[in-house]
């Protein structure tokens, strides 16, 4: 209990301002967290809609090689979002639970995930990022805001949920499949 207890404190200092945190997993949670700056890109891709820019995205991990595996995560990995314009939560939830169902996740399964990710995805501006980190299981969500402050917005504990978010982006079977080969395409096994 105690150990939870000066993880949570860690996260705290790291998150000024964070909202929605749940428990923290390990300490190779908490070394992603302060450390995917640093690791190498994977690949990066822009989603434009009709004459719109949406955002850009940017894959990352340790060694900056991205495993092609039957799992989604089969290892650490943080994605982060820049976002090109305003978007409300109301429409990010709105398009996270759509993308689930085009992947084939069950309609229960996409209204509780989403009903989750209501308490952690913030509206979004212009310029400001929110990054996904995961060990492979379990993930966290963090929101970097145009002046540079980041707050934890919450955590994955459940890891098909975990896999559910990153195959919005990482799975074959993705809406974008041209976009999924930019993020992973630069350096793969």
């Amino acid at each position: 209990m105690r150990l939870i207890t000066l993880k949570t404190l860690l996260f705290a200092c790291i998150a000024s301002y964070g909202t929605a945190a749940s428990e923290v997993q390990n300490s190779s949670t908490t070394e992603a967290l302060s450390g995917w700056t640093h690791w190498p890109t994977v690949g990066s891709a822009d989603l434009n809609f009709m004459f719109f820019d949406v955002y850009t995205s940017e894959l990352r991990a340790p060694n900056g090689v991205y495993t092609v595996d039957n799992d989604i995560t089969p290892h650490p990995i943080a994605l982060a979002i820049t976002y090109e314009r305003n978007i409300s939560k109301k429409h990010l939830l709105k398009e996270t639970k759509k993308q689930w169902l085009h992947l084939g996740y069950s309609s229960a399964d996409s209204v509780r995930w989403t009903q989750i990710l209501d308490a952690i995805y913030p509206d979004v501006a212009t310029g400001e990022q929110l990054v996904y980190i995961t060990d492979g299981q379990t993930g966290s969500f963090l929101y970097i805001t145009q002046d540079g402050v980041t707050q934890l917005r919450g955590t994955i504990t459940n890891e098909a949920l975990n896999d559910a978010f990153l195959a919005i982006w990482l799975s074959p079977n993705t809406e974008y499949p041209k976009h999924r080969q930019q993020l992973i395409g630069m350096k793969q096994r």
